[in-house]
């Protein structure tokens, strides 16, 4: 070994007290639970991603089940989709900016986005719960299943014909009506049936869909949390606003994840 090199303090090098990033432990937990999260919600899109190849055939086409908007008629194929991702990321965007402004110590700032944040995330969720509610209610039409669990759809509002997924013509006269005497109707869908088709699309919708609207009303209650202390001036007292910065991982991971959700649930 040359004399010339220098001799390492073991105690120095594994006694702690360094952060091997230079951020923070708060933070770093942080990330470690968003990397976790990720994993998890990961297997859930890979699953769905499965299954729906699987049964690619029957399963049914998001733009054709999510055609609603509130207060308008017709159908507006996944229009109220949009303008909830959009109000989530535009929650994201006054996030960034309660960050920024808690960097620069600007406390009405930080309370001004933080309001924006929470309203954007109260807004999202109810709009999901609408959503979840006209899913389960279904349309006034229904659909038909038939003695072996197939799922089809009435031609017309007569209810005398039906499409079979995956078959180009409809099925009608004497042989449709002794199918529709031995089916059932059904509205709407829940864990065990779903009237636009497969009921494993409506298992997947209510498990993904309700699992991320779980993590934005979780956001929405931390941020708001933070809102108030923000107001009481805790974080002006201690020199800094890291919590802010740290819930801000937290929100910005949710909107990451619905723009995933909505690609592959919503738009493939």
């Amino acid at each position: 070994m040359s004399a010339s090199t220098e001799t390492l303090d073991n105690k120095k090098i594994w006694g702690g007290n360094t952060s091997p990033f230079g951020i923070s432990y708060g933070k770093m937990m942080m990330w470690f639970f968003l990397v976790s999260d990720a994993f998890t919600f990961t297997g859930f899109l890979v699953a769905y991603g499965y299954m729906r190849h699987r049964f690619e055939e029957v399963w049914p086409v998001a733009e054709n089940v999510f055609t609603h908007f509130p207060f308008m008629h017709g159908d507006h194929p996944l229009l109220y989709v949009a303008l909830m991702t959009f109000i989530l990321i535009m929650s994201s965007v006054t996030m960034v900016l309660a960050v920024e402004a808690g960097q620069r110590m600007k406390r009405d700032g930080v309370i001004l986005w933080m309001a924006l944040t929470i309203v954007g995330g109260l807004i999202f969720v109810g709009s999901q719960a609408w959503e979840w509610g006209h899913f389960i209610h279904g349309t006034e039409l229904g659909a038909l299943q038939l003695a072996d669990g197939t799922i089809v759809q009435w031609v017309d509002e007569a209810k005398n014909a039906f499409m079979i997924p995956g078959v180009a013509d409809a099925v009608t006269g004497s042989e449709a009506a002794a199918m529709i005497a031995q089916g059932t109707e059904i509205y709407g869908a829940n864990l065990t049936v779903n009237e636009y088709g497969v009921p494993l699309f409506a298992d997947f919708f209510f498990f993904i869909t309700g699992f991320h609207g779980f993590h934005v009303f979780s956001g929405v209650v931390i941020n708001f949390i933070i809102f108030v202390n923000v107001l009481k001036g805790t974080y002006e007292k201690r020199g800094h606003y890291e919590m802010v910065e740290k819930v801000g991982l937290y929100w910005h991971f949710v909107d990451l994840v619905w723009v995933f959700v909505f690609t592959f649930f919503y738009l493939v």
